[in-house]
């Protein structure tokens, strides 16, 4: 699957305020910050392209979605379930 960001590019430093007793208690336990943020920031952009996508999409997805209500999906003759 394609990625939503370039992997390969440079790291940026960047300022964040977090909760204090949260950052004690990742830092406590070893928790990688910057992968952490990396994988919930990479999470968030997933959420937001998909919802974009539905978006874009919704007059194509209810198309679709009215045919196969009129004429059935694609194989229902072949399904043995």
């Amino acid at each position: 699957m394609q990625r939503l960001f370039d992997e390969n590019a440079p790291r940026k430093p960047t300022n964040l305020s977090v909760n204090s007793d949260l950052l004690a208690k990742t830092r406590a336990l070893k928790i990688n910050l910057s992968a952490t943020l990396e994988r919930a920031l990479e999470s968030e952009l997933a959420a937001v392209e998909a919802k974009k996508w539905a978006s874009e999409n919704k007059e194509a997805i209810q198309a679709y979605n009215d045919f196969v209500d009129e004429n059935g999906c694609f194989g229902d003759e072949f399904r043995e379930f």
